[in-house]
């Protein structure tokens, strides 16, 4: 959809025709006018549409038809009363009152500009096509805010500091900037500052000459001269030194460097965009980071939200990053409602990244399996939620008993002294004697420990859950 920079006004009324057109103009609107609204009919279509139409209120009833023909596009009538015109027609922003006043014109015109702007996954009011940032997964508010303004940058030479906690996605942020630049054919470098030593990143950012120090046996390139018609990506800029700093905001400022060593003026042909997790204009007041290059680096600011923020955002995330793991693991999974609910309570203090850490585990501890709560590692469960356990029939319990015996797979212990000596001829009820020696074992192994049911299934050789059931069944307790 192509947004049009014209304002079309249609109006019968010479006076209100040239009133409107001299206030629109005045204010630098583009204005294109005619009487006749079969004239707006052929002028106006779904590809391209205009930033607003204002129709002089004639025939009411016409005119409704047509605004209603049209809801992609934004009308404003000329008229008094209209108020339910206005409420029958949500492309119907307002009613403009003769004589015009300019508060009143101007304000209605941003009520039409904000109609186009926040339609739901429309990215921006401007002329440019919806783009698609496969990277940036979500339908929350504040990731569609990141995608317009990464829209609304990506096509100037303005210098990005990218704000967010670490694991949200700065990274991806960067090279989405620049690949809708016009430097995506150029390359994309990055630059952790925090993670090379402080005597070394001078050299890895503006390269050396050979000589220029101990080990330097060859002159190399840094990551300046690298990223030459690119994009040169600085991660973690707050925990650059000082001394370092004033280096970056000479090159800002004049556009060139030098190698270590060398004399030769270099001239700098990059995009810097940046990224911290830090409080930048905190580390100014403590005197850690310089104000100047604060202001050369953040000129179009962009904030990424932590995941704690925008958790309803979790299920698509989920299927993007099981999505992109599959090819590379070979299997998949799969997560039921109730544990996306779980995953959705959790805090992510490790934000996206946590995320796909979990997503990795759980498809290498669980290759093509469904993933419910009681799967997830502890700290994720936020639900209380029963752990299934199944009823085996007692006839297929003794097959798979049988079969584990006679299979050699299960060594069954004969006890030292027999429980019985010799079956008696009235017989034995086995189902009672059995219940009884497996009531006397645990309540044994209860009292071995302290009533701790963990320990005492341990002890058994049998799961708490399982033991509990027992305990159920049997009436047991500390007290009983």
């Amino acid at each position: 959809m192509q947004i049009s920079d014209s304002i079309l006004v249609c109006s019968s009324n010479a006076i209100h025709l040239e009133k409107l057109i001299t206030i629109l103009e005045f204010i630098g609107e583009s204005v294109i006018s005619t009487s006749l609204l079969n004239d707006v009919d052929e002028l106006i279509n779904d590809n391209n549409i205009y930033r607003s139409i204002i129709l002089d209120c004639q025939h009411i009833e016409q005119e409704a038809q047509f605004i209603a023909k049209y809801p992609k596009q934004t009308f404003l009538i000329i008229g008094e009363n209209q108020q339910q015109l206005v409420d029958d027609n949500a492309n119907l922003i307002g009613c403009l009152n003769y004589p015009f006043r300019y508060s009143q014109l101007t304000q209605e015109l941003h009520n039409c500009q904000d109609f186009y702007s926040k339609r739901p996954n429309v990215a921006s009011i401007t002329g440019t096509s919806s783009m698609l940032f496969r990277s940036l997964v979500g339908r929350s508010h504040s990731i569609q805010d990141v995608r317009v303004l990464i829209e609304q940058v990506a096509t100037t030479e303005a210098n990005v500091l990218i704000l967010g906690e670490s694991g949200t996605g700065k990274e991806v942020v960067a090279r989405n900037v620049h690949y809708y630049s016009p430097r995506r054919e150029g390359p994309f470098i990055p630059v952790n500052c925090g993670a090379i030593p402080p005597e070394l990143l001078e050299s890895e950012l503006f390269g050396h000459e050979k000589g220029a120090f101990t080990g330097a046996f060859t002159a190399r390139k840094g990551r300046f001269e690298l990223a030459a018609g690119g994009t040169l990506f600085l991660d973690e800029i707050g925990d650059m030194p000082q001394p370092m700093q004033v280096k970056l905001l000479r090159v800002l400022q004049e556009r060139t460097f030098e190698r270590v060593g060398g004399n030769k003026t270099i001239k700098c042909d990059v995009r810097i965009i940046a990224a911290t997790h830090q409080h930048l204009e905190t580390r100014i007041k403590d005197g850690l980071f310089r104000e100047d290059l604060y202001y050369r680096l953040n000129v179009f600011p962009i904030e990424m939200p932590a995941l704690r923020e925008r958790k309803g955002d979790i299920p698509l995330l989920l299927q993007e990053l099981v999505t992109r793991m599959q090819s590379a693991y070979k299997t998949n999974i799969r997560f039921t409602q109730r544990c996306m609910e779980s995953l959705m309570l959790h805090e992510w203090s490790g934000n996206v990244r946590e995320l796909s850490n979990l997503v990795e585990r759980m498809i290498i501890l669980y290759p093509n399996n469904l993933i419910d709560v009681n799967d997830l590692p502890i700290k994720y469960r936020h639900l209380d939620v029963p752990e299934f356990q199944p009823d085996y029939p007692e006839e297929l319990q003794e097959q798979d008993v049988f079969a584990a015996i006679f299979s050699g797979e299960e060594e069954i212990e004969i006890p030292e002294k027999p429980l019985l000596t010799e079956l008696p001829l009235e017989g034995v009820n086995l189902k009672e004697m059995l219940s009884e020696l497996e009531t006397d074992l645990i309540r044994q192994a209860l009292e071995q420990q302290d009533y701790v049911v963990s320990r005492a299934a341990e002890v058994l050789g049998m799961r708490r859950t399982t033991l509990v059931e027992k305990m159920r069944k049997y009436g047991m307790s500390k007290d009983a």
